[in-house]
């Protein structure tokens, strides 16, 4: 088994982060993302997309896109769980993640690959005023995250989750996208340093 991996993407450090968690070490196959290696024929011949995380299982099974990754470990090592307990405990852990990464991590990506000159060759073509228009859309996002972290620790509840690790992701993501929390979502901010000062944040 064999992880490709994308350094300090956001996508490939999801599945980093959510191993942490969990305790499991995979080796990793570093790919260069600046250098364009990610589009060469190692990355291709497994994910014809051209994105990472691609995991790479014993008998050359391949697994793409992060959260179907770390779904497959969940099963592999149930605890601790990082997508709920219970029917209703998952459904509302995989409510939220869809929301974290829907509504707010999309928003930060689309604004960080239409604005930020380092992705004027990779997102073609690259769009502005699409870039800015998303950049209020994660604010506003944020602003109804606070309100729902008034009343509980983390994102889906008192557990931490995948839900989490995508946050935490998303809002790292936000100082290359020239976006800031503002400072009166006093929640979001309370939860962002403690996702953030857990080890598997080091990821």
């Amino acid at each position: 088994m064999k992880l490709f991996d994308g350094g300090r993407a956001p996508n490939p450090r999801r599945v980093r982060v959510f191993l942490a968690e969990k305790g499991i070490e995979v080796p990793l196959v570093p790919v260069d993302m600046g250098a364009m290696e990610h589009r060469g024929a190692a990355v291709s011949s497994r994910n014809p997309l051209q994105r990472l995380p691609v995991l790479e299982l014993d008998d050359g099974t391949i697994l793409t896109e992060s959260v179907a990754i770390c779904r497959y470990f969940e099963e592999l090592h149930p605890e601790p769980a990082l997508f709920g307990q219970g029917a209703l405990g998952k459904a509302v852990v995989e409510m939220w993640q869809r929301r974290m990464e829907l509504n707010f991590m999309t928003s930060v990506a689309s604004a960080f690959r239409h604005i930020h000159p380092a992705m004027k060759e990779w997102e073609v073509p690259q769009i502005p005023e699409w870039g800015e228009a998303n950049k209020p859309k994660a604010i506003e996002f944020l602003r109804f995250l606070d309100g729902e972290l008034a009343a509980r620790e983390f994102i889906a509840g008192d557990a931490y989750s995948i839900a989490d690790i995508t946050g935490l992701i998303a809002v790292d993501f936000m100082k290359p996208a020239r976006i800031h929390v503002p400072e009166d979502c006093a929640n979001v901010l309370r939860w962002y340093k403690a996702v953030s000062s857990r080890p598997s944040a080091a990821a």
